[in-house]
């Protein structure tokens, strides 16, 4: 019989507070626990196992053969139970024995079992044991079973944690196991290099008291931590300083939107309205979005879930009184801060002169911290796993973004290679920023064009911080990734006339929306946006085309930005002439629409096109003769030519840039566009590696945009290049390709004394 009619989970909780004030011993009150939850959830069998010495032992049962009470044991990952543990997520099946990890031990005498339920015990962000339930007939259990399930489990960890039972491994130790030097990977997040001490983002709370005495008094609470967290997020993001504004406001923009959300208030009402006090329910709310965080395949979902995983580590500290976060104790001395992952808002609260780096447990290159990250410029490194278990309070940490590492307790030999490559990199820096003013011109005179890739208001800085020629690739989709809603004509107008006067007389080139697919919005329907290719799925111009009213919107905040200047604008991933054509009719219906009231218009408008689709080079012949200038999108360009997702990790080295493929085809689109006197871009990140854009001037490229940091070391190659001398050499090279085209142009790049970085 389901709890919802039998009895509530309050109840539940209210006979388990009378066992845990009792006197008993700790086995004693187990055995009364899972009598308690098997007679409520109407089942035959309920066990409790916990983390022993790093294995799952049965403590307690209900129906399963006493004799099997610490006997039976299973590995993490051993079985239903040894899964839960492992994986810390729930199962519920009506037919236990049909699961791939089914595990039977005979001393049990659960044969006769078939449906089986069970939830992690979680404390401190592990699972130290499992709850599980069975019954005779096969049936799932219902939802609202699961919950008061979930929810004992949280009583359980506390009953267990009191008693001494909780396995060593798992109490969470605020020194790692070894003193040891290490090597540490991740994800580059944010280039750069920072060297400083570990500092923690925030202690860990402990949960003391799970059952509540007074609901209302626990309501009170959570309403004023509520009303406390909220002014804190309201007077952060009022003091927010970039230098400029930007997307970073709509990003906190969201994270305020996430801070008043009702229904997870309402989540957090109805966990006290089962019996948790403020912090219980707070906990169990967040244990719930941790588990769904993990079946999210959709990144873009799962970093708005981090904003409310943020928010709840938040209110945790202000209903417990447990306040002192690293940020408002202050930064003592250079700090790399840790944390499973950060907020925007969060990472606004430290001192930007002794913060050096950031190491993250979790973490992605779309997160809202990592924009925010990018605009303060801290280096960031993702997705280093078990970061607390390595690494203590206090370790000298060298973190190293560019190579995705981080040396932990670095030996002296460690600390002189890392401060020679930081000093190295200092170094080059400055004789970047002097040579800023210096054209980009090779020794035999070849004057290349060297632009910039931008997506947000602050990235126009670096026009002036590198000396660029202008932005050849603005991604516009950027406003609409970081945005909680489709941002609305007004809005995009300013941010394109914002770039436009940033840049003064320098070009800029806009790329229409490239959104859907892999690029998913969190406001757009999720069938939309499901898709096992999204790369190459329902995507970029698209999207725009079959929304229309999207491209309209965008068409007129663009035009209307640029009254009285040039507007640069191309569309993404163009396959077929007609999409092309359908899409500057879109700009040219509302060009006359805005003429038609007499409204100021750009003096030109330039059209061009994305080549990213190879099926697009088959058309040539007929594109070119509409077109005002072309792009070429490396990134995708290479996975669809080789059929690899240049992300996956197993594929994203495997095929190279200076491939004969890649190169050969690129000489396809070149030859062509210079004969249609149609200027060719490279805009992809091929353009920024020294030896590839070597290359790519060798095939008759000139035009390259490139991510900022990449300027300075392409103008020092370009400067001492002789591109008379390349040409003719990489027309042998296609015609009889080498067996190793980049050590045969590296080969050459030495013998010319050209410099890469």
């Amino acid at each position: 019989m389901p709890v919802s009619t039998a009895t509530s989970a309050r109840e539940i909780l209210t006979r388990l507070h009378d066992v845990m004030a009792s006197r008993a011993n700790a086995q004693t009150k187990l055995n009364q626990v899972v009598n308690i939850i098997g007679e409520a959830t109407s089942s035959e069998v309920c066990s409790l196992y916990l983390l022993r010495d790093g294995v799952l032992e049965l403590f307690a049962t209900r129906g399963l053969s006493q004799e099997a009470v610490h006997v039976t044991k299973l590995a993490l990952g051993e079985g239903l139970v040894g899964s839960i543990a492992e994986r810390v997520e729930i199962l519920n099946l009506d037919e236990a024995a049909s699961h791939p990890d089914f595990a039977y031990k005979p001393e049990t005498g659960e044969e006769r079992f078939h449906s089986f339920a069970g939830v992690p015990i979680i404390r401190r962000e592990r699972a130290v044991g499992v709850l599980c339930v069975q019954h005779t007939d096969p049936r799932r259990y219902e939802d609202v079973e699961i919950e008061a399930l979930q929810t004992v489990a949280m009583v359980i960890s506390e009953l267990i944690a009191n008693a001494g039972l909780v396995d060593g491994a798992a109490s969470g130790s605020s020194r790692p196991a070894s003193t040891a030097a290490l090597r540490l990977a991740g994800q580059k997040l944010v280039d750069g290099m920072g060297r400083g001490v570990a500092v923690f983002h925030q202690p860990r709370i402990t949960i003391e008291h799970t059952v509540a005495e007074d609901t209302e008094a626990e309501r009170r609470r959570v309403y004023s931590a509520f009303a406390r967290m909220r002014e804190q997020i309201d007077t952060m993001a009022a003091q927010a300083e970039f230098g400029v504004g930007g997307e970073h406001d709509e990003v906190l923009q969201t994270y305020k939107m996430f801070a008043y959300d009702e229904g997870w208030s309402r989540r957090i009402n109805e966990a006290i309205d089962s019996g948790l006090t403020a912090e219980a329910a707070i906990e169990r709310v967040q244990q719930r979005t941790r588990m769904r965080m993990r079946q999210i395949d959709d990144p873009l979902l799962a970093d708005r879930m981090h904003d409310l995983e943020d928010l709840a580590n938040r209110l945790l500290r202000i209903v417990s009184g447990q306040l002192g976060t690293a940020a408002q104790m202050g930064l003592r001395q250079d700090t790399i801060l840790i944390a499973r992952n950060l907020g925007p808002a969060e990472l606004l609260e430290y001192d930007r002169r002794r913060l050096k780096g950031v190491i993250l447990e979790e973490g992605s290159l779309t997160a809202h911290v990592t924009i925010v990250a990018r605009a303060m410029g801290v280096p960031v490194l993702g997705r280093v796993k078990d970061v607390r278990r390595l690494i203590g309070e206090g370790d000298l940490l060298l973190l190293d973004a560019n190579q995705s590492a981080i040396f932990v307790r670095p030996s002296t030999s460690m600390e002189e290679a890392f401060e020679a490559k930081l000093a190295l990199s200092q170094k080059r820096r400055a004789s970047y920023v002097a040579q800023r003013a210096l054209p980009p011109v090779t020794k035999d005179g070849q004057r290349v064009t060297v632009m910039v890739n931008a997506g947000l208001r602050d990235d126009a800085a670096a026009l002036d911080l590198t000396g660029a020629d202008g932005i050849g690739l603005f991604r516009t989709e950027f406003q609409f990734l970081v945005s909680a809603t489709l941002p609305q004509r007004e809005r995009q107008q300013r941010l394109y006339r914002d770039i436009l006067d940033a840049a003064r007389d320098r070009p800029v080139v806009f790329r229409t929306v490239d959104i859907g697919g892999d690029k998913a919005l969190p406001y757009m329907r999720a069938d939309d946006m499901g898709e096992e290719n999204p790369a190459m799925g329902w995507r970029a111009l698209r999207v725009a085309l079959e929304r229309d009213g999207l491209m309209k919107a965008q068409a007129r905040a663009l035009l209307e930005a640029s009254a009285g200047r040039t507007l640069n604008v191309m569309f993404p991933m163009v396959s077929e002439p007609w999409e092309f054509d359908q899409a500057r009719s879109i700009f040219e219906a509302q060009r006359e629409w805005i003429a038609s009231r007499h409204r100021p218009l750009p003096t030109q408008i330039r059209y061009g096109a994305m080549l990213e689709v190879p099926a697009l080079a088959e058309w040539l012949d007929v594109l070119l003769p509409k077109l005002d200038f072309l792009s070429i999108g490396t990134n995708d360009l290479t996975q669809f030519l080789f059929a690899a997702d240049r992300a996956h990790p197993k594929l994203a080295e495997r095929y190279d840039w200076l491939s004969p493929a890649i190169l050969r085809f690129l000489r396809r689109v070149v030859v062509p566009a210079r004969e249609h006197g149609v200027p060719v871009t490279v805009c992809g990140e091929m353009g920024g590696r020294t030896l590839e854009a070597m290359a790519l001037l060798g095939l008759g490229i000139e035009r390259l945009s490139i991510t900022p940091i990449a300027v300075g070391p392409i103008k020092a190659m370009v400067r001492s290049l002789d591109l008379a001398a390349l040409r003719p050499a990489m027309d042998g090279w296609l015609a009889n390709p080498p067996s190793n085209m980049r050590q045969t142009l590296t080969d050459w790049a030495e013998r010319h004394a050209v410099e890469l970085a």
